[in-house]
Parts: structure tokens; C-alpha cells; sequence
């Protein structure tokens, strides 16, 4: 389903992606590990066309390297970033509706898929979405790009910072997702989640790939968890 190959980005002088390759198959998680800085959150960014990419990233065969971000999401790829970015102003139930290619047309998920995944939702969807607590604005983020139905999404750190309770929703959402056939890549720092759920992992270090493989590959390799993930 997607491809990257020998992928390269830069912020101004710095060159921050090295020559990234990674695939995502239909319907599969794959995680990217790694420690802060090196490249994971940049490597979806160039993806989804918000970082000018330099290489081949190909989606259902098609290159779509240097693509318009609005023409990326409408082909099927769905982005949740790091930092939220939900509509303050709107309520929790308008925010979602923004996720939606087309109004009024439902794919996969509707509201009633968000409200029972997330019932915090539910009880606060007339709310503006500004006075949401952090942990709540990040599930609008992943419900409203859910509404999109892409086939393939890309999500950045969606346990950051969150309460237990609450990392436990959103393991949930992420193993529905994939159950409804789903494809995922997730930057994700919590070990214990992405290595439950994910079928491949691919650990990052200096914007490059240092390490493919299953969770268990990753389980049974101390070396690579010592050197490019423990602090």
C-alpha cells in the first residue's frame, strides 16, 4: 500500500531524513520507534506533503512525493499530528463533521462509532472543543481524521501525555481501526502499546532506518532496544 524509498527531507541546512525506506501492506500496523529527534515525526510530514520530501513515496502504486497535502488526505491517506490542531472555537460534534471528505457522507466510521469508542465524546459533543482537556482533544484528533475513512493513517504520538484510563482507549481505537481493515503507521515512544499491537516495527536513529523487523525480532535484539530506544 505505501511505499518509501531513499527518502530525504530538510529543515533549511539541516538535513533531518537520511534515506528512509518503509512499507506499510494493507490492513497492517507498523510502528516507528525511537527516541525524540530523530526524524519519525518528520518522516509523516513527508508523507502527507507537509515537509517537501526528497525521494519516491508511492501510495497504491502511485508516487505521490512532493503531492499537495488536501490531494494526499482525498486519495485515502488520514494524518493525526502530534500537536492536535482541533478547532477551539467549534464544538466537539462540528470538529468532527470537518473530518468528512464530503458532507453528509459516511464511510467506515460515523458518530455513533465515535461516541462508543470515546463516550467522553459523546457527553461533551455540544461543547466547544477548546475546553476539552488535553487527553479528550487528542481522541477529536483521531475521531475527526477517522471520519475521512482513509484506507491508510499516519499517527504521531497519540498516548503523549495522557492518563492510563486513557492510554487504554486509545489501544482500543487503534486494534478497531485495524480490524476494520485499516492500514496504520504509528510514531508511537510507549513500547509496551506498539509492540502489542503492531505486526512490524522499524526503529529509527540519526533519520535513518536502523532496525526492521517483528515485535518479537525487536523483544529478542537487546543490543538495538540499549543503543536506539532506552534512555
Amino acid at each position: 500500500m505505501l511505499e518509501v524509498r531513499d527518502l530525504h527531507a530538510f529543515y533549511g541546512k539541516s538535513h533531518i531524513l537520511r534515506g528512509v525506506d518503509l512499507d506499510v501492506k494493507a490492513g497492517e500496523i507498523v510502528s516507528l520507534l525511537g527516541r525524540n529527534g530523530v526524524g519519525r515525526s518528520t518522516t509523516c510530514k513527508a508523507i502527507m506533503g507537509l515537509v517537501p520530501p526528497v525521494g519516491v513515496i508511492r501510495y497504491r502504486g502511485r508516487d505521490i512525493a512532493g503531492t499537495r497535502a488536501d490531494l494526499i488526505a482525498r486519495a485515502g491517506i488520514g494524518y493525526v499530528p502530534e500537536d492536535r490542531q482541533i478547532f477551539p472555537g467549534l464544538t466537539v460534534r462540528q470538529n468532527l463533521l470537518l473530518g468528512l471528505k464530503r458532507a453528509g457522507a459516511f464511510g467506515r466510521w460515523n458518530f455513533a462509532d465515535m461516541f462508543r469508542l470515546f463516550p467522553n465524546l459523546e457527553a461533551r459533543q455540544h461543547a466547544p472543543a477548546g475546553v476539552l482537556s488535553g487527553g479528550e482533544q487528542q481522541m477529536l484528533t483521531m475521531c475527526r481524521t477517522l471520519m475521512g475513512d482513509p484506507d491508510l493513517i499516519l499517527i504521531d504520538e497519540p498516548t503523549e501525555g495522557l492518563a492510563p484510563m486513557l492510554v487504554e482507549q486509545v489501544g482500543a481505537l487503534l486494534e478497531e481501526i485495524a480490524r476494520r481493515e485499516v492500514a496504520i503507521l504509528l510514531v508511537e515512544q510507549k513500547l509496551t502499546i506498539a509492540l502489542t499491537i503492531s505486526h512490524r516495527v522499524y526503529v529509527m536513529g540519526h533519520g535513518r532506518i536502523v532496525f526492521e523487523g517483528t515485535p518479537a525480532d525487536l523483544e529478542a535484539n537487546p543490543e538495538i532496544r540499549r543503543e536506539w530506544l532506552e534512555v
